[in-house]
């Protein structure tokens, strides 16, 4: 008999760009990330991509890519915000699917995934061939090749489901084994029942189709899969290549798949360390050659299916009512909230149909003046929604929209691309998973269905934001306060909501904080300025000019005329409007400025409101992390003056600080507080300073220890930890400098030597590249006699067991 094992992750977040900026805004409860791709990047993707193989003193022994020995499938809308913003992460993702193929007998170990993570049983025949066609363009256009398998959202199923996989030369995908209904041997004619999961996931099973086609099916294994989440497997990388082995007939003498599947974020960001737990498991089952490691694609083609299976329609492997859990209050969710429904999931459903079904009419009459078949352009629009180089765009606009020779026109084309894309998003699956119908998925799907309402509109198409909303008060809130949907998306998204009009405000704003170039880009935008001027009078400052803002997505574009006054704090009043000629700006320019100049501040806002009328834009207008930006600015000086006052406090209080922790007595709350922000700050400063200062930074913590200061752990912890990978990467360009790593390596001790949870996995791989590129020749160098090579080893040695390592 031969056994293999096989791993699937399935990495996937759900979107969170702003839809109308095309990024994610700052999320404070990711903090002290910037937002939660970038934690659970740091937490699970980044380290999947090198993670560790620990020895018995919990030292680094070997680092290794996890994605090059599992089968994993990376949800397009996560992999494409980590090509721009964790492109080291990224860029092993794509060496890794290149390494398993070698590996695995010319397979790779990325699999794609239907685009948005749809429910594809509960989506239309037309957006089921859209969501798979967009997963395959986008995995050809990272991995270089055609995906063999898919992953399902949720692993959500139904026949025609398997039906459009096929219909795109798809092999196979995985399932839970309580979605099996039926199985049988081929060439047989009774088949055996499956429900409740009674199926063997230890092979392979060809599902045939009503067309004549046919897809292979891999159910995992449940039980191990569901012990990874909840019976500690991850514990200890011997247990869980332990449990893996024991789910293997010893009597049966066919080759055998040992299977599973698991949200990839499992490893290293559900389950801390994880990953290790992941690449200890592969390593003792190779080393010990006790079973192969494979990929799908690869057991497909050694070994095809024996047995067919038949499915139960429209279920999935989070839902135990099929798939009530994306359509109805079945009673699915998160729990912890007791008394709460999810009564409001149908009319979420139901109101995203209706939407879905209003625009189509709308967009195949408008489409069919630039193609005869719209849904093909559909289609094939992913080829340029995640690339937005101008001359790509363009000769996309070039092969799909005939004539389209106008400006407009190629707007127009754009926007009706735009708005169908949005109406794709909203179908989310993440909208309905969770418990409050307010929460950050369930909004997130909502603006998309704003964003594509707002094109329909600029279009000139139907306007339905206002019977959006009244279906969306059906959708009622869990939290008294709240009420419902449709409130929420009055207070919340139609203030979210952003025109070239609100750009030109953000940019008029930010010119008044920062000299910003004569062009640059903002978010998805282009702003060039035509002409700016400032003014300070005191703390009041003015700005004023015109610009132009351009739209990257769909190149629309607007020239706006500005004017700004901060009065000091967040006290700002702004006005912009379209350019109306060079008469009509500069009598308003020339009134503002007179009265600006005058000190006349009331008479300038005045005249704002008399040029601008309604287009009035304040400090709330401003985009989420700009506001942070400005209000950091605006308050930098009360801040500088507090702290000072603070520091001469903390200094003349110092001696009866000391007295107090000598006799053991507790300090006064406020003397505490004063203390530990002195000191947390000063220790902040040290380590955010181009060069460390060593006895500087001694001394500080010498404080620290002396009069047992509350540290800011989790600040100080993500600085430090960055610090020292910095340090690492200056030490990897000085690589022959002895004396700079040792002086690099005092530093690193003392920072090291706080009672703090660092994160050392980037300067862990630094070290390791160190010794793998340079060790070799510096240890034939020592070998020879050389004492300055002796000396570096020493110095090298010294840092990799410093950074907890065993090489």
């Amino acid at each position: 008999m031969e056994k293999y094992i096989c791993i699937h992750g399935h990495f996937y977040q759900p979107p969170r760009e702003n839809p109308w900026l095309n990024e994610v805004e700052v999320q404070d409860s990711a903090y002290p990330f910037h937002d939660w791709n970038e934690r659970i990047t740091a937490e699970c993707y980044a380290r999947n991509s090198a993670s560790r193989i620990l020895d018995g003193n919990g030292k680094v022994l070997d680092i290794i890519n996890n994605y090059s020995r599992i089968s994993f499938n990376f949800g397009p809308t996560l992999i494409e915000w980590m090509e721009k913003k964790a492109p080291d992460v990224y860029q092993a993702i794509l060496e890794a699917d290149k390494e398993s193929q070698e590996r695995y007998s010319g397979h790779g170990s990325a699999i794609a995934q239907v685009f948005n993570h749809m429910i594809m049983p509960l989506a239309n025949t037309r957006d089921k061939h859209t969501q798979v066609i967009w997963g395959i363009k986008d995995f050809e256009s990272r991995f270089g090749r055609q995906p063999e398998g898919i992953w399902l959202g949720e692993t959500a199923a139904d026949t025609e489901t398997l039906e459009v996989l096929a219909a795109h030369d798809i092999k196979f995908t995985i399932l839970s084994p309580y979605q099996a209904k039926a199985y049988r041997k081929i060439g047989e004619e009774e088949w055996q029942d499956a429900v409740g999961a009674k199926i063997d996931p230890r092979r392979p099973y060809l599902c045939k189709l009503p067309s004549g086609k046919s897809i292979a099916l891999f159910f995992y294994d449940g039980p191990v899969s569901q012990g990874i989440a909840f019976e500690g497997l991850l514990n200890s990388g011997e247990t869980f290549a332990d449990r893996l082995m024991s789910t293997f007939d010893e009597e049966s003498v066919e080759p055998q798949l040992m299977h599973i599947a698991t949200d990839g974020e499992t490893y290293g960001h559900h389950h801390k360390l994880g990953e290790m737990a992941l690449s200890y498991a592969l390593h003792h089952i190779e080393s010990n050659g006790i079973a192969k490691i494979t990929v799908y694609g690869e057991f497909l083609e050694k070994f095809p299916p024996t047995y067919e299976a038949q499915i139960i329609e429209e279920t999935s492997w989070s839902c135990a009512h099929g798939v009530e859990r994306w359509r109805s209050n079945c009673g699915c969710n998160t729990g912890g909230n007791a008394g709460w429904n999810q009564e409001w999931r149908a009319p979420i459903r139901d109101t995203f149909n209706w939407l879905r079904d209003q625009l189509v009419p709308f967009y195949e009459r408008e489409m069919k003046q630039y193609n005869d078949d719209p849904w093909m352009v559909r289609d094939n629009y992913i080829d340029v929604a995640y690339d937005r180089m101008r001359e790509k765009v363009a000769k996309f606009i070039e092969e799909y929209a005939k004539n389209a020779d106008q400006q407009e026109d190629k707007i127009r084309f754009l926007k009706l691309l735009e708005m169908q894309y949005h109406a794709m998003l909203i179908f989310t699956s993440c909208g309905w998973f969770f418990d409050e119908v307010t929460g950050l998925e369930t909004v997130q799907d909502i603006m998309y269905a704003s964003r594509a309402v707002q094109l329909a509109k600029e279009l000139d198409g139907p306007d339905l934001e206002e019977e959006l909303i009244k279906r969306l008060t059906e959708a009622k809130s869990n939290i008294k306060e709240l009420q419902n949907a449709g409130e929420h998306y009055r207070k919340y998204v139609m203030t979210t909501k952003i025109d070239l009009l609100r750009v030109a405000a953000h940019y008029a704003v930010l010119s008044l904080f920062a000299d910003y170039p004569e062009e640059f880009k903002l978010y998805s935008f282009t702003a060039k300025s035509n002409h700016r001027e400032n003014y300070e009078a005191g703390r009041q400052k003015l700005v004023i000019g015109r610009a132009v803002i351009e739209s990257e997505v769909t190149w629309e574009t607007i020239h706006a005329t500005y004017a700004v006054v901060h009065m000091g704090d967040h006290h700002l009043f702004g006005g912009v409007r379209e350019f109306r000629g060079e008469e009509a700006y500069t009598t308003m320019h020339d009134h503002v400025v007179e009265a600006f100049k005058q000190g006349n501040v009331q008479e300038s806002i005045r005249l704002l409101d008399e040029h601008f009328g309604m287009h009035n834009y304040s400090f709330w207008h401003l985009f989420r992390d700009d506001q942070i930006t400005v209000l950091n600015k605006v308050f930098e000086a009360s801040i500088e003056n507090i702290e000072y006052q603070l520091k001469q406090s903390y200094e003349t209080n110092y001696p009866l600080v000391q007295a107090i922790q000598g006799l053991n007595m507790k300090m006064p709350r406020p003397i505490k507080m004063s203390v530990d922000f002195i000191v947390n700050n000063k220790l902040k400063k040290a380590i955010e300073r181009k060069h460390i200062d060593i006895k500087e930074l001694k001394k500080i913590i010498d404080e620290v220890e002396h009069i047992s200061v509350g540290l800011d752990k989790v600040t100080l912890g993500y600085l430090i930890s960055q610090r020292i990978s910095r340090m690492l990467r200056r030490i990897s360009k000085h690589i022959d400098d002895t004396a700079y790593i040792k002086m690099k390596l005092r530093a690193l001790k003392l920072l090291m030597g706080l009672d703090l949870e660092l994160d050392l996995w980037r300067a862990q791989n630094i070290a390791f590249a160190i010794r793998k590129e340079h060790y070799e020749d510096y240890s034939k160098r020592a070998g020879a006699g050389d004492e300055a090579a002796k000396n570096w080893i020493e110095a090298v040695d010294q840092l990799t067991t410093q950074l907890n390592m065993n090489l």
